[in-house]
């Protein structure tokens, strides 16, 4: 790691990013002057990799944090998590991405866009379904598109606690939509998987099992989490980060991490295994 160019925060970071100029960009007044028209352009452009969260995927891998009764802004979702044309300088990474999706042949690269999820939300609301609530939402506005915050045909791999889901290496719509039941976990998505196929997608590599790639799930413990609490990041700031209370937070994408810190899931293989399985595709990339 080089450096870091941190474009964005959020409600809490404001005394933490004052007191640290020497990680945040910051004006006189301590507040961030972090240029975020240029940074989009740059995280359009430069970044290889953008990895994310979501509210709800679709079997094409669309994905919306825009469901029934609520709309939540995209943020820099749609414009990071879009794969440029425009883009005409290489990297190691960009050219394998595009290399897998389009042969060896392929004249251009793929940025890497990867969803990294748990299959079940709270109050067990799975993030895997057959339609977005999107569409419902499009109705009702009576508009003309609806609000998808990143198209599928640009998510290359969903990460979920049952593995990984590499979109690059799908031959066709069937395989993809198997790909990602066979990471949909035991939400209706997942347990309507065809079994053999999304095995002989494993055979092949599309789908990952944290075994596959040397993982033993009996050693993911919260042991391997720098953090175990949120308490553990308000202390290590020396008091300045404030998070808000989960009633304040509401029905975000990120809650399920505030959640996990707080309640710790009945299977504590989750969040280790996610990021233990999303640092091995990031490495093989």
């Amino acid at each position: 790691m080089q450096s870091i160019h941190s474009f964005g925060s959020e409600v809490g970071m404001e005394n933490y990013i004052a007191a640290r100029p020497d990680v945040f960009f910051t004006g006189r007044d301590g507040s961030m002057r972090s240029n975020r028209a240029f940074s989009q352009t740059a995280g359009l452009y430069a970044c290889d990799m953008f990895i994310g969260s979501t509210l709800q995927i679709d079997l094409a891998g669309n994905s919306s944090t825009a469901t029934t009764g609520r709309i939540t802004g995209f943020g820099g979702a749609p414009n990071m998590g879009s794969d440029p044309h425009g883009r005409r300088h290489a990297s190691a990474a960009w050219l394998k991405a595009g290399r897998e999706a389009g042969g060896p042949d392929a004249i251009r690269g793929r940025k890497l866009v990867v969803q990294t999820v748990e299959t079940f939300r709270e109050h067990m609301t799975p993030v895997f379904v057959e339609e977005l609530d999107a569409w419902q939402l499009k109705a009702a506005m009576d508009a003309e598109l609806p609000p998808i915050m990143i198209y599928g045909d640009d998510v290359t791999h969903i990460v979920t606690e049952e593995g990984i889901a590499n979109l690059l290496l799908c031959r066709s719509a069937e395989e993809r939509a198997q790909a990602i039941r066979g990471v949909a976990g035991f939400t209706p998505v997942g347990m309507a998987r065809d079994r053999r196929m999304v095995e002989n997608l494993r055979d092949r590599g599309v789908v990952r099992r944290p075994e596959d790639l040397g993982i033993d799930p009996r050693m993911a413990t919260r042991d391997l989490l720098a953090a175990r609490s949120v308490k553990d990041l308000v202390r290590w700031s020396g008091d300045l980060y404030a998070p808000l209370p989960d009633s304040a937070i509401g029905d975000s994408p990120w809650k399920n991490l505030n959640i996990f810190f707080q309640h710790p899931p009945s299977n504590p293989l989750v969040a280790p295994c996610c990021a233990a399985w999303l640092a091995r595709a990031i490495l093989k990339c």
